[in-house]
């Protein structure tokens, strides 16, 4: 019988994880025997793999895996970058639901009711070892979850009888990968490059580099699992390969498209676990899949309940399994810019919501910019020579965005405004709004502020998310007709509903002359400095003097954490030319202790001063590691 919820978490409330042997005879108390797992994860890449169809891929043993066990078509990360997305994975909770865990890099307070999959693992009698990357967003210590986390991590290491989960991860397709030469990738193939992109020769390069990172990763899979065979342990082992976030080329990792969302996931369950496997071996399933999965996917098949903090489903293992009807992905501050998405797909359909549409989805992130094909998309821009399609980039966005996936794969038709999908945007809507109150998305919360963490949001009298939801709603769609709510929200007890309201009347601009002095009143005196930060940028578009220009300027200049200071920033980016009044400030902070002030301040600075280009780094660092 699997173990019930409340024994595992009783269990496990307090307690130090039980030792090597203790953890061998709790298994065996448990469950007489356990399959081993090997999960094989690569970093950064959609799934450019022939076994999904694509013909210019080299992976004979990605293909070789999935043709002995189960490829799953349609997966996705919940966030389109690493550190959120691998909260996500370790918790299995969904990284916006434990506020500041959706921005990249941050970290997140892990709720004292949170056990980690490693953790659950453990106390079931698994050896548990990671090799070697953590990134996990949040205050975990990796050293505390695992039996070893780093480059020792490895099955052979494990008390005897004892079962084993070992994870290796594997950076040779990571975003960083490809800012070097890649040898060989000169001899790839004919590479078909997206729309939205031109086909400029740095561009093709980059392409060529990610196809032949991708061979060599193959490779390395390849000698992993003969290793596992080599060692007799492949007939007792249930292998995993996956990506933990979707690719970097250009509008793929940090985007809410499928490029950024979409991963590869194959499933070998040799026949001795035949009974836990969903499907067949060869077989292919279209289900949509998040890798919030995973985590319980692990408990089923260690035969053991699943905790109430885990917001996926297992997609193999003992008990009845539960297909996803939808899966969510989430964009928030990426690196030094802010931002603010949430997408949900069904596998053919994706619908995206761009809270802040005033912003462009092209706002420069210094690292990865170092790409040479992010520079040389800014590069043609700016020349003037981008179609409509590749300009896009650039410019701000629409409130709603819809996709057949199957018909408009680059995502570049929006069927918003078709009223043949007028039925099933409706039905997308409403499951993205029901997630997000199921969950508590937090996504809402200025970063820096006081409503920030999973305990405090889940009370509505901090947090009255229904409330925050349609004030953000009216500001995001830019309707005159919501003035009136918008001009009261800013007079609100709660700090996100003023956030909020602030900022759609800064995206009405001229549209909000009437809350002038209201804006000025809240720029000038409101507590939280995210709302004064959003109220300058609004008063920037309606007066004529430098009131909200000095009111950033102020900000960005004090000495206090960095989110409001680099919200002011970003503030200052967006108005562009009309940011010169701040333009003291801005050079104050060009060399500032906070990368991410300095990458900011930086290229702005340069625009002013008419110097800027888009292959040049302005950030500190930028070769390191993410």
């Amino acid at each position: 019988m699997p173990l019930s919820r409340r024994k595992i978490l009783a269990a496990m409330a307090g307690a130090p994880l039980l030792s090597s042997g203790a953890r061998t005879a709790f298994a065996a108390s448990a469950n007489p025997q356990l399959p081993n797992i090997l999960w094989l994860v690569s970093e950064d890449n959609n799934p450019f793999i022939g076994a999904y169809g694509d013909k210019a891929a080299h992976t004979p043993n990605l293909d070789a895996l999935a043709a002995q066990g189960i490829l799953y078509r349609n997966v996705y990360s919940s966030a389109p970058v690493c550190s959120p997305s691998r909260f996500g994975i370790l918790t299995g909770a969904y990284p916006e639901s434990c506020s500041p865990a959706q921005h990249m890099r941050a970290t997140a307070k892990l709720p004292s009711s949170f056990r980690t999959y490693p953790e659950y693992m453990r106390s079931a009698g698994y050896y548990c070892t990671n090799n070697s990357k953590t990134d996990y967003n949040c205050d975990v210590d990796p050293d505390r979850i695992w039996d070893v986390s780093g480059d020792n991590g490895h099955w052979r290491n494990r008390p005897e009888g004892a079962p084993f989960l070992a994870v290796f991860n594997y950076m040779t397709t990571h975003e960083s990968s490809l800012f070097r030469p890649v040898p060989g990738s000169e001899a790839m193939g004919p590479i078909r490059i997206p729309g939205y992109l031109p086909p400029t020769p740095a561009i093709e390069n980059d392409y060529a580099k990610y196809y032949k990172l991708m061979s060599i990763m193959d490779g390395q899979i390849g000698d992993r699992l003969a290793e596992l065979e080599a060692d007799g342990l492949a007939d007792n082992t249930i292998v995993f390969y996956y990506s933990d976030n979707g690719g970097v080329l250009p509008r793929s990792k940090r985007y809410c498209y499928d490029e950024g969302l979409r991963v590869a996931m194959i499933v070998r369950v040799p026949p001795k676990w035949q009974h836990l496997s969903p499907a067949k071996p060869g077989s292919v399933i279209d289900t949509p899949v998040t890798l919030l999965d995973l985590p319980p996917t692990l408990l089923a098949l260690a035969n053991m309940g699943q905790p109430a903090h885990m917001q996926g489903n297992p997609i193999m293992g003992s008990g009845k399994l539960v297909p996803n009807d939808y899966v969510f992905g989430m964009r928030n501050r990426m690196d030094e810019r802010y931002d603010f998405v949430r997408t949900v797909a069904d596998g053919r359909y994706r619908y995206i919501r761009n809270y802040m549409p005033h912003r462009i989805w092209g706002m420069r992130g210094d690292f990865e910019w170092i790409l040479k094909s992010y520079q040389s998309w800014e590069e043609e821009h700016i020349a003037g020579r981008l179609n409509a399609d590749q300009d896009r980039f650039f410019q701000t966005k629409p409130y709603e965005e819809l996709y057949d996936l199957a018909e408009d794969p680059d995502q570049l038709s929006n069927l918003v405004s078709d009223a043949v999908q007028s039925a099933r945007l409706a039905q997308l809507r409403t499951a993205l709004d029901r997630h997000m109150l199921k969950i508590r998305d937090n996504g809402f919360i200025p970063e820096g502020s006081d409503a920030e963490g999973y305990d405090i949001s889940q009370q509505d009298s901090h947090y009255p998310l229904k409330q925050i939801m349609v004030m953000a709603q009216a500001a995001a769609r830019g309707d005159v007709r919501k003035l009136a709510l918008l001009q009261s929200g800013l007079k609100n007890r709660n700090g996100v509903v003023r956030y909020w309201a602030a900022t759609g009347l800064l995206i009405l601009k001229q549209k909000a002359k009437v809350a002038e002095a209201a804006l000025a009143r809240a720029a000038a005196e409101d507590p939280w400095l995210s709302v004064r930060v959003v109220c300058a940028e609004a008063l920037c578009h309606l007066r004529q003097d430098d009131k909200g220009q000095r009111i950033l300027g102020e900000i960005i200049v004090q000495d206090i954490p960095f989110p409001p200071r680099l919200q002011a920033l970003n503030a200052l980016d967006a108005l562009g030319e009309a940011s010169r009044p701040a333009l003291d400030a801005i050079m104050q902070v060009q060399d500032d202790k906070n990368e991410y002030i300095v990458r900011a301040a930086r290229p702005l600075l340069a625009k002013l001063e008419g110097t800027y280009r888009p292959d040049i780094s302005y950030g500190r660092g930028t070769t390191a590691k993410r």
